[in-house]
């Protein structure tokens, strides 16, 4: 048994208009939904039509667009906001959201990396960015002064004074990881491990197993650390068209994966059964074709070795069962297809109360 409430939430694209996001958060919020993740969208998406936005700007906003709930970011990197930044804009959320409803997520972010010309030094050295960032924002956010001279960064503020007007409860910090010496730190340093797409039960297990060893070196105990898996995943009624969504979002980011991500998606693919050979052409389409193009390259095959949350109400609840059953603690919707408002809804009235007290 996990040690940390099994929750189910969103990760939410945000390459798409406000009007629609914020949509999205009102009906999570009214349908029971625990979380809605903002997977910050890099400028790479504009090849194929859709605009990236602001996480960080786009959570305070959300966050008062709701009541319940809990708003994520999966993920911000400190390669493109400096540790101090990152904590001056997670106070604003924090104060917006209110105790208990923001949860911080870092990670590296390669392909942004790529995209804003990290220096060759640098690039080798994601881990101590991710740490050094995570030691800042942590220091920051308790209020206590901050003096760091590091290999990645440099940060000094004062500590907060006890008659500063400021939020003091605890803000949750997760890491993204693929690999195991990133899913290790999060082991040791950090409230949770966020996983990127295309997670699957083999991965889930891959992760849970890292994280443990890592947290009884460190003396702690493994089953305290949330374990988010974003998983591909559309709904209807109809099992076809509940593939359908799935189908697409996986071609997209499996593209995603040869084109932008390459050596650090290995054990994301080997614990799917996929190879490179096999999901090029996928990628291929989606670079002359664009992302409908990617979809039809989606084989039957190829999707089902990506475990997708998928297909009618029934399959759904079958499969985030067996995600559970893996190890994962926090389920996270990358939710794709035609009307994902009315996906959403069948989500919280016929998923959602299976996994309920």
């Amino acid at each position: 048994m996990m040690a940390v409430p099994f929750r189910i939430g969103v990760m939410q694209l945000t390459m798409e208009p406000l009007e629609e996001i914020i949509e999205h958060a009102r009906i999570m919020d009214q349908h029971g939904f625990d979380t809605m993740w903002l997977a910050e969208a890099y400028p790479w998406w504009r090849k194929h039509s859709m605009e990236a936005r602001s996480a960080s700007a786009l959570s305070p906003v959300l966050a008062r667009e709701t009541e319940r709930l809990a708003i994520g970011w999966g993920i911000i990197s400190p390669y493109t906001r400096h540790p101090l930044q990152i904590a001056m804009e997670a106070r604003v959320t924090q104060e917006a959201a209110g105790p208990g409803r923001f949860y911080l997520g870092l990670g590296a972010s390669k392909i942004f990396m790529k995209a804003i010309g990290v220096g060759e030094r640098s690039a080798e050295r994601p881990l101590t960015n991710v740490k050094e960032a995570i030691g800042v924002i942590k220091s920051y956010l308790a209020g206590d002064s901050v003096e760091v001279e590091g290999r990645e960064f440099t940060a000094r503020a004062p500590a907060l004074k006890p008659d500063a007007d400021a939020p003091r409860w605890d803000v949750p910090i997760y890491m993204a990881g693929t690999g195991p010496k990133m899913q290790a730190t999060a082991g040791t340093i950090a409230d949770g491990l966020l996983t990127p797409s295309i997670t699957t039960p083999g991965f889930v297990r891959y992760a849970r197993e890292n994280l443990a060893r890592a947290a009884e070196a460190a003396g702690r105990d493994g089953d305290d650390i949330d374990l988010g898996c974003t998983i591909v995943a559309s709904i209807d009624q109809d099992h076809d068209k509940g593939r359908d969504g799935a189908r697409e979002i996986a071609g997209m980011y499996l593209a995603n994966k040869v084109q932008n991500i390459q050596g650090s998606a290995d054990v994301l693919l080997d614990n799917a059964g996929l190879t490179f050979d096999e999901i090029k052409p996928v990628a291929d389409a989606m670079e002359s074709g664009g992302r409908l193009a990617a979809k039809a390259q989606v084989t039957d095959e190829i999707l089902d070795k990506c475990r997708p949350i998928a297909g009618t109400p029934a399959e759904c609840v079958e499969r985030i069962q067996e995600y559970r059953d893996a190890g994962c603690s926090h389920i996270m919707l990358e939710l794709w297809g035609e009307d994902r408002a009315r996906q959403l809804e069948l989500f919280g009235t016929e998923v959602l109360p299976h996994f309920r007290a």
